[in-house]
């Protein structure tokens, strides 16, 4: 099999730092360029990482991007030029940038997804099942902990899954999103869906979905023990994303989920 030429944009980040690990360990794949939004005066792994542009994408067959929104943009505005396949892990899009994200795969393949995870792609999917199984008797919310670095907040994976709730539901997502609540010990329902984030310690990622019909409560949860298990799920999506054609992919359409 020839190896699959890989650019890691936002090379110095922690999601970033957990890619090159996980390229260094499979070698289907090789790391042909590093970018950052600032300069690096070091090489790591053998590569001395610049600023997102044509000259440094350019030997690349997919970018896979986790970095913050006005940054992934500049990528898919140069890779769409180029032809380039992106993966995006980043998250803390806002609707007219996901609208942008749209208008490029129209060129080019892209594959988004807020978490890359099976168990939690799983998880959005099962999501789905029980809010068009509950209707509208049960009342819903999304609660999730992260590491106290992580600076957005709901998080990518908690937006996600209120998007499960939503489309269970057959209703705009964007319609009922209701409060976003920060490091709460208890948050309510409401007939829209609340969110809570807790932000401590080194957490990697720890989901819960709850509906409640106030005489009982399902509750649907992930947690997350191991980085890589992100890295080595993009690294994935890359290898998916090489035999598609232009279009905005999701995990649900590489793990084929109906």
């Amino acid at each position: 099999m020839r190896k699959i030429n890989l650019s890691i944009s936002g090379c110095m980040g922690r999601m970033g730092q957990q890619l090159i690990k996980s390229i260094k360990k499979n070698k289907n794949f090789k790391l042909v360029s590093l970018t950052e939004n600032k300069l690096i005066n070091k090489k790591i792994a053998g590569l001395r990482p610049s600023k997102n542009s044509m000259d440094a994408f350019k030997k690349s067959s997919v970018i896979i991007d986790f970095t913050i929104p006005r940054c992934t943009l500049e990528i898919l505005k140069i890779a769409s030029k180029l032809k380039k396949r992106v993966v995006i892990g980043t998250t803390g899009f806002s609707k007219r940038e996901e609208n942008l994200i749209k208008s490029f795969s129209r060129k080019i393949p892209i594959l988004k997804a807020g978490n890359m995870s099976l168990g939690v792609n799983l998880l959005m999917y099962l999501t789905e099942i029980a809010s068009k199984s509950l209707g509208n008797t049960f009342l819903s919310k999304v609660h999730e902990v992260h590491h106290k670095h992580k600076i957005d907040y709901p998080s990518g994976t908690a937006l996600m899954l209120g998007k499960g709730i939503a489309y269970g539901k057959n209703k705009n997502f964007y319609n009922l999103i209701g409060k976003k609540y920060f490091n709460k010990k208890s948050f309510p329902y409401s007939k829209k869906i609340n969110f809570n984030s807790i932000r401590k310690g080194e957490v990697i990622g720890e989901h819960e979905v709850r509906f409640s019909s106030g005489k009982e409560t399902i509750k649907l949860n992930h947690e997350s023990f191991d980085r890589a298990l992100y890295s080595e799920g993009a690294l994935t999506a890359a290898t998916w994303l090489m035999s598609k054609k232009a279009g905005l992919y999701s995990m649900r359409d590489l793990l084929n989920f109906k």
